[in-house]
């Protein structure tokens, strides 16, 4: 019989049965695999675009910059098939520090410690997830522009998708850093994050509106 906090390998389950492991009464999957799944479904809109257009006649004076969205995507989506598990294990690692003993003092040391250390490790996962999705985001304005148009609604769930994918991200970054006692971790952290909202959001205006023209577009 499986534990409460038994840690599956989600990237092998089928989407259902995934579904089914985030519904549960168990703590993981959570926020943090969630929202890197819905980047990578997100990257995987790109990709059928991208692969819509990759060696159509019709398409061979964009190949080369569609191509390269294609690859960049494809290494995107891999990697967040990767962090949705990342993320599960970070959970793991937080919740056996805190199950540390703490009846010495020198325990009490090390579990502080080991919960800090494993913070930090909570927290970089979803702040890589964030900085994919700013990353993905970024080549959506091309892909609009150069890809196959009749997938321009592919595209456009993309745009919707990935933004929500950071947002949810953010969620998990900021309940980890209410923790954090390591001043100059929180500061890079912040530094990053208002940095990569300010790019997600400009980016997320051009594509949505490079979306809503192509489909006023009469074929």
């Amino acid at each position: 019989m499986e534990s409460e906090n038994s840690i599956k390998y989600f990237p092998g389950l089928p989407v259902a049965e995934y579904l089914e492991e985030a519904s549960s009464g168990r703590p993981v999957p959570g926020g943090g695999s969630v929202a890197s799944v819905a980047a990578a479904m997100g990257a995987s809109l790109m990709e059928m675009t991208a692969n819509f257009t990759v060696g159509k006649e019709k398409y061979t004076s964009v190949e080369e910059k569609v191509k390269s969205i294609l690859s960049e995507t494809n290494l995107f989506r891999q990697e967040l098939v990767k962090l949705a598990q990342d993320d599960t294990e970070a959970y793991g690692s937080l919740s056996s520090a805190f199950k540390m003993p703490k009846q010495t003092d020198d325990e009490k040391k090390l579990r502080v410690a080991a919960i800090q250390s494993a913070l930090k490790g909570a927290c970089a996962v979803p702040l890589r997830i964030a900085q994919i999705c700013v990353e993905l985001l970024a080549l959506c304005p091309g892909l609009a522009r150069a890809g196959n148009p009749n997938l321009i609604t592919d595209v456009g769930v993309a745009v919707n998708l990935i933004p929500a994918a950071f947002e949810s991200a953010l969620l998990n970054v900021e309940i980890n850093l209410k923790s954090i006692k390591d001043a100059d971790f929180i500061k890079d952290a912040r530094n990053k994050i208002s940095v990569w909202k300010k790019e997600i959001e400009e980016n997320r205006i051009v594509a949505i509106g490079l979306v809503n023209e192509k489909l006023r577009e009469e074929k």
